[in-house]
This record gives C-alpha cells, sequence and structure tokens, in this order.
C-alpha cells in the first residue's frame, strides 16, 4: 500500500512538475524572441521553482495511503513514468496556462481595467 502511494506521489509531483516547468521554459523562450526581453528575469523564474516545488512536494509528501490503492493491479517494472493520459494533461494544463499569460502578455494593455467598488465620498 505505501509503496503504490509512494508510486503515485512521485507521478502526480513529476507532472505537476513538467507542466509547470514546461510553462516557464516556452514564456521565457517565446517572449524573449518576440519582445526581445524576456518576461520572466532569473531571479523570478527562480522563485517559481522554489514555491511550485515546495507546496507541490508538500502536498504530495503528505498525502495518507487508502485502501482502494490495493484494489487495483500494480505496475509492472517496465511500464514508462509518465503515461499517455499524463503527457495530455501537461500539454492541456500547459496549453491553457500559457493562453492566459500570452493574453496578459501581449493584450494586457487593451484588457478593460478592474473598477473596484463605486465610492459616493461618505466614510
Amino acid at each position: 500500500m505505501w509503496g503504490r502511494n509512494v508510486y503515485d506521489s512521485i507521478a502526480k509531483f513529476l507532472q505537476f512538475q513538467l507542466t509547470v516547468n514546461v510553462v516557464a521554459v516556452v514564456v521565457a523562450f517565446t517572449g524573449a524572441c518576440i519582445t526581445q526581453d524576456s518576461p520572466l528575469k532569473a531571479v523570478q523564474m527562480l522563485w517559481v521553482n522554489l514555491i511550485m516545488d515546495t507546496f507541490a512536494s508538500l502536498a504530495l509528501a503528505t498525502e495518507p495511503p487508502t485502501e482502494a490503492l490495493l484494489l487495483r493491479k500494480p505496475y509492472g517494472r517496465d511500464q514508462p513514468l509518465l503515461s499517455r493520459t499524463m503527457l495530455k494533461n501537461i500539454l492541456g494544463h500547459a496549453a491553457y496556462q500559457l493562453l492566459v499569460i500570452f493574453t496578459l502578455l501581449f493584450s494586457g494593455a487593451w484588457l478593460p481595467p478592474r473598477r473596484g467598488p463605486v465610492s459616493h465620498g461618505r466614510c
């Protein structure tokens, strides 16, 4: 039960980390090619990695095993750690994050400003 839990936690952590790193690399490379300056500086990339590594590892390391893990068949020795479903999830989530980031990066100046609550001058 614990072995299967550790395997699942490593797979989830790897999927999360690959998604974050794929997005960061594509944003840095594409942004640098298009704007001639990287949107993410080196220190910002380090902070993103530090925060993502810390929270993801804490969340997955504290996940306790369940009895349901014993109901499925164990993975074989030759089965890859990254399955086809995981690759689809990584690419799908990365595409969504890139869409949001590039929309803000390249069209953010034309988006309407957010309006706060209306104040009538009374306290």
